[in-house]
């Protein structure tokens, strides 16, 4: 059994990568090595608190804690702009409502008629929501906090949630959603594996997001 220096010693590097994949598109104010920092609390803490018998391996644990404390430290710098949480609130009332009307996951241009705007009007604004790609789980950890369970709990409930509702994504934004989060491909890599351009993968990526918004307010 790896002892948990040498855990810690393994993973530097997933740290690394982790806050490389973050950084891509967050402000020129925030530093990646800020998030390295934190990155590296989180890391310690997995190794602190991984139980072998969990079911889940190490690397696992530890990528949702590295990623799980960058991503309050960035909630707590407050880093998304006004206008792409206002846009991404559209986006998925408009999601919604037409998920509603028609009884089913609803295509771009339906959505678009949803918010009485153009296609490529809305395409625009998808690619300024997919900005947004940090905080889809944020409604999960409000109700976590107001029960006040210990931090793996909060974890545990965020994978959780967000994993049952990816999964009822459509198939094309499950695969998008992978490669990015899991995969840790760039949106170059995956315009190539899903044959779009980088600008669609990114669209797609928003749409993802804002549906992803619907099925976790839903699920809290």
């Amino acid at each position: 059994m790896q002892q948990g220096g040498d855990l810690v010693s393994l993973h530097l590097p997933l740290v690394k990568r982790i806050a490389n994949h973050l950084a891509v598109k967050l402000p020129s104010h925030i530093e990646i090595d800020d998030l390295i920092q934190v990155g590296l609390i989180g890391l310690l803490k997995a190794k602190e608190d991984y139980q072998a018998d969990s079911g889940a391996t190490f690397s696992t644990y530890a990528t949702i804690r590295i990623r799980g404390a960058m991503m309050d430290e960035l909630r707590a710098r407050d880093w998304l702009p006004r206008s792409v949480q206002k846009n991404l609130g559209r986006v998925a009332k408009a999601v919604q409502g037409a998920e509603q009307r028609l009884g089913r996951a609803p295509t771009d241009s339906e959505v678009a008629i949803e918010l009485g705007i153009s296609l490529g009007d809305y395409h625009e604004l998808l690619g300024d929501v997919s900005l947004a790609r940090l905080t889809p789980v944020e409604d999960v950890e409000t109700v976590a906090g107001d029960l006040e369970p210990d931090r793996e709990v909060i974890e545990s409930l965020r994978a959780t949630a967000l994993s049952d509702a990816i999964k009822e994504l459509p198939e094309k934004e499950q695969l998008m959603m992978s490669l990015y989060y899991v995969d840790n491909l760039n949106l170059k890599e995956i315009g190539l594996v899903l044959e779009v351009s980088e600008s669609r993968v990114s669209q797609i990526h928003g749409q993802a997001i804002a549906r992803l918004k619907v099925k976790l307010t839903d699920w809290t």
